[in-house]
């Protein structure tokens, strides 16, 4: 099993990258704070390099490949971001990338990929079949596998976005992440519990696809047998590296339903002024649907992506 990584691992990561990533903004919102009777920091990874905080993990992995490694290239399998993120690290680098997608990916996301650089393989929407082509890829070619989330270096990277926001805002309470695979909330747990112990890390699911919602409670990976929400980015089970830090460090899950996630999604539109796609709005929806609990106190909000297809707004009238 991949052991997630340590703090230590998050500095290093911090440092390897700091010239390759952006560092995000904070914003808040008074409106905002009011509905949830809570002081809230959104932290804008939607403004990261390629619209996602997949930036992060991508460039330290690729950065830390050795070159004989890096000379194969790189594979990986992904709904979108982490297979943007990873070729335009790969670019920067100057290798190639193959990325394996789900033929459901959203175009604007596949066009996203392709415009870093990706040689795009589609397969069918399954775990399975993406890990099987993923791994024919990487036979035919030599490639070094770089797993969207069950890596150490992806989550050392992604770690790096709670770094940045406990520096831009001290004395946060808690922290809310979206869960997918889990990379992001497992890197940022670990790098917020070594700077403050106290802090709370809270994770965020669709209510069809909440199988680390479930896993927590039950102690165990449970599995959702067809994960389905519109934010296609939180489709993703948890492996067991990321579940031993959602077991031991996250403080609570909670989940919303699809019309929660719109209506939370349009309700940043509408106040920050910003574009994020949905898979970042289920933290506040949770939220506001008192899922979790934000109790009057300060609380950090990943808004971790902006890829969306404008032409096919979730609230757009047809």
């Amino acid at each position: 099993m991949v052991e997630a990584p340590g703090f230590e691992a998050i500095q290093a990561a911090r440092t390897r990258i700091a010239a390759s990533v952006r560092r995000t903004p904070v914003l808040r919102s008074d409106s905002l704070d009011e509905a949830l009777g809570a002081r809230l920091y959104f932290k804008c990874e939607n403004l990261q390099l390629t619209g996602a905080f997949k930036a992060r993990g991508a460039f330290n992995a690729v950065l830390n490949l050795t070159a004989a490694q890096a000379a194969r290239g790189v594979v990986t399998h992904s709904s979108g971001n982490h297979g943007a993120a990873l070729a335009l690290a790969a670019r920067t680098r100057g290798i190639p990338a193959y990325v394996v997608a789900p033929r459901t990916t959203p175009a604007t996301k596949q066009d996203n990929m392709r415009r870093y650089g990706a040689t795009l393989q589609l397969c069918e929407p399954t775990l399975a079949a993406r890990e099987a082509a993923a791994q024919q890829v990487a036979a035919a070619t030599g490639a070094t596998m770089i797993h969207p989330f069950d890596n150490a270096d992806v989550m050392a990277g992604q770690g790096t976005v709670a770094l940045e926001l406990l520096e831009q805002v001290p004395e946060l309470a808690a922290i809310v992440c979206p869960i997918g695979g889990g990379g992001l909330i497992s890197g940022v747990a670990v790098a917020a519990h070594a700077v403050n112990a106290q802090i709370r890390v809270l994770g965020a699911e669709p209510a069809g696809a909440d199988d680390a919602r479930r896993s927590w409670e039950a102690g165990r990976i449970t599995p959702v047998a067809q994960p389905s929400s519109l934010a296609d980015g939180l489709l993703a089970t948890i492996a067991p590296s990321t579940f031993e830090v959602i077991r031991t460090q996250v403080q609570a899950v909670g989940s919303a339903s699809e019309a929660q996630i719109v209506a939370a999604m349009r309700l940043v539109w509408d106040e920050l002024k910003i574009v994020i796609e949905a898979s970042s709005a289920v933290p506040l929806a949770a939220l506001l649907n008192g899922s979790l609990s934000a109790d009057g106190q300060r609380v950090g909000i990943i808004l971790t992506g902006g890829n969306v297809d404008l032409q096919r707004l979730p609230w757009k009238q047809d």
